[in-house]
């Protein structure tokens, strides 16, 4: 009878503890971040009166004869699935979804403990601490590199109050943009102004320099645009006729001789080709007159061949001229009197217009009949050399690119080396050369007729460049912002390799990135390969002084790509547009705020616009969660069997993350921990019967003596 007494008493023991443990439960039902607990029931040591015995011949075997003595609470289990999630209105309320806990500590960080309730707050020194004043645990970031290095050991999370962030200096400008490489471009501008040479030189022995003495070039006109961004495309060979005065062959002031004369001339043209001409033989009665008309008739026939016109004076003089007007007319001729017996001058020749062709290869001539030009400031020095070559050595006219892009022609002197000009353009049209509509377009406008001493001006139309620009404000080490401008325009391009395009870069005064003259610019260039992958950039970096009191010298890597990828800028027949720019320095500020982001990140915003990580919470893992021990006030700490705690970043190597303003809410169920109540509470009642049964069974026995 006393077994069953005792196994009663230890049923209702049991059941005491279990009963609380989920009272315990249930008055944490809101206890943030709290974890129901379980009591594991498990039965005593059992009375064995008969062993088993195994089966023996015919007899079988049979089982042990035990008794058992009741039951006890072995051990007790902490379960720890995920509480519900419940939004705060605090920031710095935290929730841990998934595994982990957050790292607390008392002492400074001497010692550790770990709590799943993220209820966190900043006290009066800026500590970030718990309800109980544990400060947790993490890494903060270091001022030096700007960086919070994870790898470091744990400290105390401290955010000074008032925190104010020195300004950062720019080191990176990165640039993401496409350079039209098209056509038919909308962003152009004028090609650059290219000045006249003084007046009284004839044959400059310098290249144009501006007036810091740099050379100057206008752009290759191979890869100009015309007024309305239509590209000029200019081949090699392509070009214009030019000419300043009209060319008179037959000189006037001599009369052609009267009676029966015959004229036969032979004109060479410009491709060696020549071209008789003879007129038929007159009649002794014959007038110097009538001769120098007939004359003309048989000159006149082959003018669409020639481009020369013949025209008789009152006198009866000859006059041979070429407008150099025609296209498919020879400019470039020279004569020759087979007779000598016309009353002209000595028989001779006269060069009476000049070629100049476009040569993509830089190969410039500016001498003798035919010359080559590759940009426009070639292209104006030639011609202005021929336009002054045209009369005397200290004649005042004047050829200059303007800053429309413009071809001016002046002719304002009136010494005795100036002439009248008549300007004469027209295309360059063989059946080996095509003429170069957009080109011969904007030329053409040149013709016009300036007398000497005049105020009148003749202008090309415009020729421009295709162009881009973007801007961007940088930071010296005061803070101070200075808007660095990047200016494109494209130079050259070649059909195996691909385009170039010249890079300025500018900012305003009193700031310098270059150590010549003009300080506050600095030139480069940028090339792509013919998929339109960027090359090479060329500065890769600048060396930036404000001149404000700043640190100087302030270098600044310019980062738009890498070579043969399409990761920054790009060369497409696409709008020019700039897709994406930035930098990396910044004002000085005052903290406004802070956020936590789901690695746990202390972000902190500045009154600047900056925001950056301050400080990073350390997350624990363990290996036993159930093995660690309760320390009231939602504090866990380790124990031997719940292994040392891993320590991380959440989001990591299977810690949960982080959701700010929100709390993890008690994983209790009230439906499950009333039902357990409920079983609890029968179990106890069903123990409490067995000592009262077993209590009648002993007055039973009691009474046998009586």
């Amino acid at each position: 009878m006393l077994k069953s007494l005792y196994s009663g008493v230890s049923g209702l023991q049991s059941h005491q503890i279990a009963m609380d443990v989920e009272s315990n439960n249930i008055a944490n039902v809101n206890t943030v971040g709290f974890k129901y607990s379980r009591a594991n029931f498990s039965d005593l040591l059992a009375q064995t009166s008969s062993i088993a015995t195994a089966p023996q011949g015919a007899a079988g075997g049979k089982n042990a004869v035990q008794i058992g003595l009741g039951s006890t609470v072995k051990s007790m289990t902490r379960i720890f699935s995920q509480g519900s999630i419940q939004n705060s209105d605090k920031n710095t309320d935290m929730a841990i979804q998934g595994d982990g806990f957050f790292i607390i500590s008392p002492d400074g960080g001497n010692t550790y403990k770990y709590t799943r309730a993220g209820d966190f707050k900043f006290d009066a020194g800026g500590n970030f601490v718990d309800n109980n004043g544990f400060i947790a645990q993490g890494w903060t970031r270091d001022t030096n590199t700007g960086l919070v290095d994870t790898t470091a050991p744990i400290s105390n999370l401290l955010i000074p109050p008032g925190l104010t962030t020195p300004a950062e200096p720019t080191s990176v400008l990165t640039l993401k943009a496409n350079l039209n490489s098209g056509p038919l471009i909308e962003s152009f501008s004028p090609a650059y102004a290219v000045p006249s040479y003084p007046t009284g030189i004839a044959v400059p022995a310098l290249a144009a320099t501006d007036i810091n003495g740099r050379p100057i070039t206008s752009g290759n006109m191979g890869v100009m645009f015309n007024e309305i961004g239509e590209a000029l495309s200019l081949q090699e060979g392509q070009g214009m006729w030019a000419s300043f005065r009209p060319a008179i062959v037959g000189p006037s002031g001599t009369a052609v001789s009267a009676g029966a004369v015959a004229l036969n001339m032979t004109f060479t043209l410009d491709d060696g080709s020549t071209v008789a001409v003879t007129s038929p033989a007159g009649t002794a009665a014959d007038t110097a007159v009538q001769n120098a008309n007939k004359f003309m008739a048989a000159i006149n026939t082959h003018t669409s061949v020639t481009g020369v016109t013949a025209t008789v004076t009152t006198l009866g003089e000859l006059v041979l001229t070429n407008t150099n007007a025609s296209k498919t007319a020879s400019h470039n001729i020279s004569y020759v009197d087979n007779l000598g017996t016309t009353g002209l001058a000595t028989p001779g020749g006269t060069v009476t217009a000049y070629k100049y062709q476009y040569n993509a290869t830089s190969s410039i001539k500016t001498a003798g009949s035919t010359k080559t030009f590759t940009t426009m400031a070639d292209l104006r020095e030639a011609l202005e050399i021929q336009a002054r070559a045209d009369g005397g050595p200290l004649n005042s006219i004047a050829i200059t690119v303007n800053d429309q892009g413009k071809f001016k022609v002046t002719n304002t002197g009136t010494t005795a080396d100036d002439y009248n000009m008549s300007i004469s353009m027209s295309a360059i049209s063989t059946p080996a050369i095509t003429e170069n509509v957009g080109f011969s377009t904007g030329m053409l406008a040149l013709n016009s007729t300036i007398p000497s001493g005049s105020a009148g001006i003749a202008f090309s139309q415009s020729f421009n460049a295709a162009t881009h620009s973007s801007s961007i404000d940088v930071f010296d080490s005061l803070g101070s912002k200075h808007t660095i401008r990047m200016e494109f325009r494209k130079t050259a391009l070649d059909a195996a390799t691909g385009s170039t395009w010249s890079l300025k870069l500018s900012v305003p005064s009193p700031g310098a990135i270059d150590s010549v003259s003009p300080f506050n610019e600095k030139t480069g260039v940028i090339r792509f390969n013919n998929d339109g992958s960027l090359s090479t950039v060329n500065p890769a970096n600048i060396s930036f002084t404000g001149n404000n009191g700043s640190s100087p010298d302030q270098q600044i890597d310019l980062r738009f790509g890498t070579a043969n990828a399409f990761d920054g800028m790009t060369s497409f027949d696409s709008v020019s547009s700039t897709s994406g720019i930035s930098q990396d320095g910044f004002t000085g500020g005052d903290i406004v705020g802070i956020r936590i982001d789901q690695s746990g990140a202390l972000i902190g915003s500045f009154s600047n616009g900056r925001s950056f990580a301050l400080a990073q919470i350390a997350m624990a893992k363990f290996t036993n969660n159930e093995g660690l021990a309760s320390e009231g006030g939602n504090i866990l700490i380790q124990t031997a069997n719940s292994g040392d705690p891993i320590i991380g970043t959440a989001a990591t190597a299977g810690r949960g993350f982080i959701q700010s303003s929100a709390l993890e809410a008690s994983n209790v169920d009230l439906s499950r921990a009333l039902t357990q109540l409920i079983i609890i509470q029968r179990g106890y009642q069903a123990n409490g019967k067995t000592i009262t049964t077993s209590d009648q069974l002993l007055q039973t026995l009691i009474g046998l003596k009586n």
